[in-house]
């Protein structure tokens, strides 16, 4: 992660012009819930060619950070990089999975905002691209937001994707574990985790009270993107990162919030909640207080 890393660092001062210049839309856009896979067809996934859509725009940023993420973290199944035009003409061939960057907007959220969403999809000969079975989803960003504020974030998301195909197919009947809500059954475990997390995706109260252990316990720790990075990099033992999803200032939108191991790819830790003037974008008490009573 290097090339993103130096990027990163370099053109802090130049995002507002770049992001001004981009249009940062996939162009593939998702309304409605695909299907769970088939046992089977989870089993066939691991025979299958992953083929990674990348964005028709010649400034898209998301390309640049899933060609160096592939590349260092997909271990899971052979894969090339395709196309949109590629996606649409091959998406109905079972022999390919499909990782695709889709926008997805929810009746539920009144702010207008949409979402970027990794999808992990099997080809299937199907006439929409929402009846494709899709082996899981996970929120990336806002659409029109900083692109640069996930970018090393993005290989954490792929090796979470692989390790929850390994637990689909180790039970393929508990179709509980397409939502990922599954996975706060091991919000247990986080009291031995050192979880990371960025001082932006605080509120202000938790902050305050950050002295006080009985409210900010002693293993969550204020880091810069560069510790975080640094964590996911290096596969950190014992250590979660938070990703977080979700719109600043905007009442009414959708905040997804998500603990992920940099060594270990699991989930341990799934929410959301509506940003409000209250509750804004990011880990709030109540998640904290969640966290904590297991310790």
């Amino acid at each position: 992660m290097k090339i993103i890393r130096f990027i990163y660092q370099r053109t802090k001062l130049m995002r507002k012009l770049l992001i001004s210049l981009t249009i940062l839309t996939s162009g593939i856009l998702l309304s409605a819930q695909a299907p769970f896979p088939e046992p089977g067809e989870i089993e066939s996934f691991y025979n299958t060619r992953t083929l990674v859509v990348l964005e028709g725009d010649m400034f898209s940023t998301y390309n640049l950070f899933i060609k160096v993420a592939m590349k260092e973290f997909w271990n899971i199944t052979e894969y090339e990089f395709i196309s949109q035009d590629d996606f649409e003409a091959r998406r109905n061939d079972p022999q390919f999975s499909f990782i695709v960057l889709t926008e997805t907007r929810f009746d539920k959220d009144k702010s207008g905002s949409t979402y970027n969403f990794i999808n992990l999809l099997l080809g299937k000969k199907v006439g929409r691209l929402e009846d494709m079975p899709e082996m899981c989803a996970v929120p990336l960003s806002v659409v029109e937001s900083d692109q640069f504020e996930y970018s090393y974030k993005v290989g954490m998301v792929l090796r979470f994707m692989q390790s929850h195909v390994k637990n689909l197919s180790d039970d393929p009947s508990v179709k509980g574990k397409k939502y990922l809500k599954y996975y706060n059954q091991f919000v247990p475990e986080l009291p031995s985790k050192n979880i990371l997390v960025s001082e932006d995706d605080l509120e202000e109260d938790v902050l305050s009270e950050k002295t006080n252990p009985s409210i900010f316990p002693e293993n969550l720790v204020i880091s810069t993107d560069e510790e975080v990075q640094k964590a996911i990099e290096t596969r950190a033992e014992n250590t979660v990162v938070l990703h977080k999803v979700g719109p600043w200032n905007r009442e009414g939108g959708i905040c997804f919030k998500m603990l992920i191991g940099t060594d270990d790819g699991k989930m341990y830790f799934y929410g959301e909640h509506k940003v409000t003037e209250k509750n804004r974008s990011g880990l709030l008490a109540a998640d904290i207080k969640r966290i904590g009573r297991f310790k």
